[in-house]
């Protein structure tokens, strides 16, 4: 399956960031619990998103080959008072513009640490990209506001998940990802809104060898069917397998045992 172009993820990392900055603004209480991640509150989740997006801007203008410590970073924590909206936002747009620039500038192919296996400025275009717009619905949840993503971009943030999913099995076999090997069982998302050539659906098969996946409509032993948005967000267990959105045919123990053991963020 084919990736989104360099410069399409720094045009929505920017995109999101804006979005996230909206947020900011609307006057949603910072203080509030975030229920998709209730160990935060609003302002946590901000100050999480932009304190990554220094970090992963430090690492590519850097060129490093090795992790930086968060510590490391300048700027990481965010502003010194809490519940200052408007030191949030200015905040939050300069680490937007500062990651952008970067990657923009180092390009795709440029060599870089990561802690996945693809050592590249790629990876971490794609990886943001799909962190701050995963997170974005936690905001919008949060502050009661309605939540929507391109498209395209759904799309690619399963696919990398399933790819993440896999080389968490290969190099971390003592993560709980391990437990998803067994007899022969599979899983069918399946965005019933997306326009033909995006090819949304996705087979998940669960063997004694491990994870494997593909693009495609097949039977499976559990099928998660809706709008594209909404299965991501399921996905990510952002949004509960009974929303009125949501279809889920078959076995459905089987879909929230995926679910426990292949989401990290």
């Amino acid at each position: 399956m084919t990736q989104l172009a360099h410069d399409r993820y720094c045009d929505e990392i920017a995109h999101q960031v804006g979005l996230l900055r909206s947020v900011v603004a609307s006057g949603a209480d910072l203080s509030g619990t975030v229920p998709t991640c209730p160990d935060w509150s609003l302002e946590d989740l901000v100050r999480h998103l932009g304190g990554a997006l220094r970090w992963v801007e430090l690492i590519v203008r850097t060129r490093a080959q090795e992790e930086v410590p968060e510590e490391g970073v300048p700027g990481f924590a965010g502003p010194e008072a809490r519940g200052d909206a408007a030191a949030l936002d200015a905040w939050l747009a300069e680490s937007g513009e500062q990651v952008v620039a970067a990657l923009r500038d180092a390009g795709p192919d440029t060599g870089v640490w990561s802690w996945a296996g693809d050592l590249s400025c790629g990876f971490w275009a794609r990886r943001v990209t799909h962190e701050i717009t995963v997170h974005r619905a936690d905001a919008a949840l949060a502050a009661g506001l309605l939540y929507d993503v391109a498209p395209e971009v759904a799309a690619d943030a399963i696919d990398e998940w399933l790819q993440i999913v896999e080389y968490v099995q290969r190099t971390a076999p003592d993560d709980a990802v391990r437990e998803l090997r067994g007899p022969v069982r599979s899983i069918h998302l399946h965005a019933t809104d997306a326009r033909p050539e995006l090819d949304a659906e996705w087979l998940i098969e669960l063997t004694e060898d491990g994870v494997s996946w593909r693009r495609g409509h097949e039977k499976a032993t559990v099928a998660l069917r809706g709008p594209l948005t909404s299965v991501l967000l399921a996905f990510y267990r952002r949004l509960p397998l009974d929303a009125k959105e949501l279809e889920v045919l078959g076995d459905q123990e089987l879909l929230e045992f995926w679910l426990e053991r292949a989401t990290f963020g």
